[in-house]
C-alpha cells in the first residue's frame, strides 16, 4: 500500500529537519523534541513514525547511503563493478569518507544511537559483503570475512569524526589507501 501523501511529507520533513539540526548542532544536544518542532510536526509522530531516535538516525543514515550503494551494485568503475579489487575498494573507501564528511552530525549521532548494533543494519551489511568480496577476490589466502569487518571498524571510532571535524579528511584517506595497497600488496605468509 503506498504511503499516504501527509505521512510522506511528514517523513520528509522530519529527515531534513534532523540532518539540518544535526548539522549545526552537536548531536547529542538534538532531541526528538528539536526534531519535531523543526519539523513542524508533534513529538508523538516523529515516534509513531519512526519508534526511536536510534531508528530515526538510522533510517536518515541508510538514506544517504543509498546514493553509495546503488553506485556500488551498477555505477561505473571503479566503485562500481569492471575495475580491479583494489581499485574498487580505494574507491569506495573515499566515497565513503565523502558521505562521512558531507554528513559528520549525522554519522556522529548514528555512532551514539546504535551503541554496538551496527553490525545488524542493511548498510553494514551490503558494505561488508562488497568489501568481504573484493578482498577474497584479490587475496584468497586471507579471512575475508574477518578482515573486512576489521577494515570497516576502522571507519567507526571517535577518531575518525574527530579528523574530519578538524579537517583532516586527506590524512585519513591517504591512510585508508595505504592500509588497502598494503593488504592486497602482501601476499607473504604470516607467522601464528
Amino acid at each position: 500500500m503506498p504511503e499516504r501523501a501527509d505521512a510522506a511529507r511528514n517523513r520528509a520533513a522530519i529527515l531534513a529537519a534532523a540532518e539540518r539540526l544535526l548539522s549545526e548542532h552537536d548531536p547529542a544536544d538534538v532531541s526528538i523534541e528539536d526534531i519535531a518542532r523543526a519539523a513542524g510536526v508533534g513529538k508523538g509522530t516523529v515516534f509513531h513514525r519512526f519508534g526511536s531516535r536510534t531508528a530515526l538516525m538510522r533510517e536518515l543514515v541508510e538514506e544517504r547511503a543509498k546514493t553509495l550503494l546503488d553506485a556500488m551494485a551498477d555505477g561505473p568503475p571503479p566503485l562500481g563493478p569492471g575495475a580491479p579489487a583494489a581499485e574498487r575498494l580505494i574507491a569506495f573507501f573515499d566515497a565513503v569518507m565523502v558521505l562521512a564528511t558531507r554528513n559528520i552530525g549525522l554519522i556522529a549521532a548514528y555512532e551514539q544511537a546504535e551503541e554496538g548494533g551496527r553490525q545488524a543494519s542493511d548498510v553494514y551489511q551490503r558494505w561488508h559483503r562488497h568489501v568481504g568480496g573484493l578482498i577474497a577476490a584479490a587475496r584468497p589466502d586471507l579471512d575475508a570475512d574477518l578482515m573486512a569487518h576489521i577494515l570497516l571498524g576502522s571507519l567507526h571510532s571517535d577518531l575518525v569524526i574527530h579528523l574530519i571535524r578538524r579537517g583532516e579528511t586527506g590524512r585519513l584517506r591517504k591512510t585508508l589507501h595505504q592500509l588497502v595497497f598494503a593488504l592486497l600488496a602482501g601476499g607473504g605468509k604470516l607467522v601464528g
